[in-house]
């Protein structure tokens, strides 16, 4: 069995990927932690999100449990993530990483660390979302330049980073079906005079209201057509089954930052 170690374990997140780790065969949640001052602090999560107890109680810190686990999963937020990778990294235990909003210079620096431990980062770990970032790579190639390439994003009231990792890094893989520098043709903001559309932007759109989980749409705009491609999510479970599966696959692997298409299998397609 793969001993894991939750992060937030009391969070929205934190409280179903530890119901998938509890559900997953070859894994046993091993240990959970919350940050200093936590209320859920002595708390079992399980009985805390209400699936029944654990026999863990929620700890102060990753220091505090990091010898009990063999994965950490970690879905918090960007700042405390690269903290949480430091220490696997101090003490060669696996990760994965779903946490979004990460700048350019942290993935750089986490593509570092993961030198000495293994790492699953992806901005989304649902199995159809990685899918779609596929199928979003492959549609643009197929159609080219002649279609505008626009997505849209929703999310709940609460969420802090926009747009979301996801609509990002399907902008980035529809960029690189067009050949094209997602940094260079990205346009997230409209408003105003702005003029014509140039036919090399990648727009992408945010939303944010009430309990949205997650939707994006991707729209290939073409003359006299135009394909839309839908993923929504209708639960956090779908994110912490991806989470709990990388678990499962990250263990015993060399060190190395790796995606969920390896996870998958998806890297060749």
């Amino acid at each position: 069995m793969v001993n894991v170690i939750v992060a937030g374990a009391s969070g929205r997140m934190g409280t179903r990927i530890g119901y998938m780790v509890s559900q997953h065969p070859e894994l046993n949640y091993a240990a959970a932690f919350e940050a200093a001052g936590s209320p859920a602090l002595g708390r079992d999560p399980g009985e805390m999100g209400g699936w029944g107890s654990t026999g863990v109680k929620i700890e102060e810190g990753l220091e505090a449990v990091i010898d009990k686990g063999d994965v950490i999963i970690d879905f918090t937020f960007h700042t405390a993530s690269m903290g949480f990778a430091k220490i696997a990294a101090a003490h060669q235990t696996a990760m994965v990483i779903g946490t979004t909003g990460l700048s350019t210079e942290e993935l750089a620096e986490l593509k570092v660390l993961a030198g000495k431990f293994p790492c699953v980062q992806a901005p989304n770990m649902a199995v159809g979302v990685n899918v779609l970032f596929k199928l979003a790579a492959k549609t643009a190639s197929i159609l080219g330049d002649d279609y505008n390439i626009e997505i849209v994003e929703l999310h709940h009231n609460k969420k802090k980073d926009a747009p979301s990792g996801t609509a990002l890094k399907i902008a980035e893989m529809a960029a690189s079906g067009v050949n094209r520098n997602l940094a260079e043709v990205g346009v997230y903001e409209r408003n105003g005079i702005i003029g014509e559309r140039s036919m090399e932007e990648i727009g992408v759109q945010t939303v944010r209201g009430g309990d949205i989980v997650g939707e994006h749409t991707i729209y290939f705009c073409g003359p006299g057509e135009r394909i839309e491609l839908t993923h929504r999510a209708h639960s956090r479970d779908n994110f912490a089954q991806g989470a709990a599966k990388a678990a499962a696959w990250v263990a015993g692997k060399e060190p190395g930052l790796y995606s969920m298409f390896d996870v998958l299998g998806l890297q060749d397609l």
